[in-house]
């Protein structure tokens, strides 16, 4: 399965992926949005995982920086989801638009992580029981092996 991720001679990303593991993608930029857009920043330990706070222990510094900055890292998130469904069924991606994919993989992988409580030591026997679960860690493991293909593409190509 190596290599279903690869750059081209013309310096685009030939990207071959099954259609199953497109319909499993092709969801999850709409369900990541609506997390950013619409969840709860404060409460929310997924959130929390993507805008961690600056500074730790300092809460008013953590605001004055969040103030400043989130905006901007919530506008780079949400373009790069955009960018992930619109070429969610390209065979070929420029070098941008592979760098938007792997910020959205990312921001899934940490979510779910997140969401099932994964360690690195974590495997699917250690989760609660439940078939959720094992879809999610499935779903996990599926996310961490896809972004690892587009960090070795996109390393390959420097």
């Amino acid at each position: 399965m190596a290599g279903r991720i690869r750059r081209t001679r013309s310096g685009q990303y030939s990207v071959r992926l099954p259609r199953g593991e497109r319909e499993i993608l092709r969801g999850l930029p709409a369900q990541l949005r609506t997390l950013l857009t619409l969840g709860d920043a404060a409460g929310d330990p997924a959130l929390r995982r993507l805008f961690p706070p600056a500074y730790e222990g300092e809460p008013e510094r953590a605001e004055e920086f969040d103030r400043l900055v989130r905006g901007d890292l919530l506008e780079r998130r949400l373009s790069a989801i955009e960018t992930m469904e619109r070429t969610i069924d390209a065979d070929r991606l420029s070098e941008d638009e592979l760098t938007a994919w792997l910020s959205s993989i990312n921001d899934l992988r940490l979510v779910l992580g997140t969401r099932l409580d994964v360690t690195e030591e974590t495997t699917e026997r250690e989760l609660p029981p439940g078939e959720e679960n094992a879809r999610a860690f499935a779903l996990y493991a599926y996310l961490s092996y896809l972004e690892e293909e587009v960090v070795e593409a996109l390393s390959r190509a420097l």
